[in-house]
């Protein structure tokens, strides 16, 4: 297949970024405690709301994680030991408290099985997940792949690429074939893959567009500057911001 868009259109875009018409000052998760970045701590703030990262304001959950961590009677939701600890009821209340949780049955339950799977396997430190894999893209994706239930969401084709490139900005990680980190496709991603001419408007319609918008960008950029994550950002501000800035 040949390239489906000019490649200059991406570095139109890129140039709109950097000059500020996209905006994007802050990102959601800019909205954190500014933690140490090595530190498995940090590495935890960045995982656990990621995974109830769905249908739902990126800007409003980071907001709710950061009160739910500054306050002393909810943060310890992010100690994995202490999460798998606490009963079911208080759980909930925690984590519904400034709305971390919007469904407070299922998503509180999606927050434990996190946790569970990190303590467990992990010795409650995220970050042997990939040093386990050799902080291979594709070894740390294949091995949530084999346990996605231990994974709730957060192994989700989506989420789990936005998380790995989140690990990337957020914490002091550092990946390789990090080309593996396909755009999280979501619905900022696709549209915007669209109007770009990425897809065509009927297979923006498909059931399988995540999967044919992540496919597609790799095959765009192949032997490019870019690696497919590092245009998600650009994208996502764009189509955020009604595509008022012609590209």
């Amino acid at each position: 297949m040949g390239r489906r868009i000019e490649i200059d259109k991406v570095y139109a875009l890129l140039e709109a970024y950097k000059s500020g018409r996209l905006g994007g000052e802050k990102m959601p998760e800019d909205e954190n405690q500014a933690l140490d970045k090595s530190s498995k701590e940090n590495y935890l703030h960045f995982t656990l709301p990621m995974a109830l990262n769905y249908q739902r304001n990126s800007y409003m959950l980071w907001e709710c994680a950061n009160k739910t961590y500054k306050d002393s009677e909810t943060t310890d939701v992010f100690d994995t030991k202490a999460v798998i600890n606490m009963d079911e009821q208080r759980l909930r209340e925690k984590l519904v408290k400034y709305k971390v949780a919007l469904q407070p049955n299922k998503q509180p339950i999606i927050w434990r099985t996190l946790c569970e799977t990190i303590e467990n396997d992990f010795a409650g430190d995220i970050r042997k997940l990939f040093n386990d894999n050799g902080y291979s893209v594709q070894k740390i994706k294949e091995f949530i792949a084999r346990n996605k239930k231990k994974f709730p969401y957060l192994g989700g084709n989506k989420i789990c690429n936005y998380w790995l490139y989140v690990m990337e900005q957020y914490t002091d990680v550092k990946f390789v074939e990090r080309e593996n980190i396909t755009v999280a496709p979501d619905t900022h991603v696709i549209q915007a893959s669209e109007r770009l001419g990425g897809i065509s408007s009927e297979e923006a319609g498909q059931g399988n567009v995540q999967k044919l918008v992540a496919q597609r960008w790799q095959e765009i950029l192949k032997g490019t500057d870019f690696v497919p994550i590092d245009i998600h950002m650009l994208m996502w501000l764009w189509s955020r911001g009604k595509f008022v800035v012609e590209i």
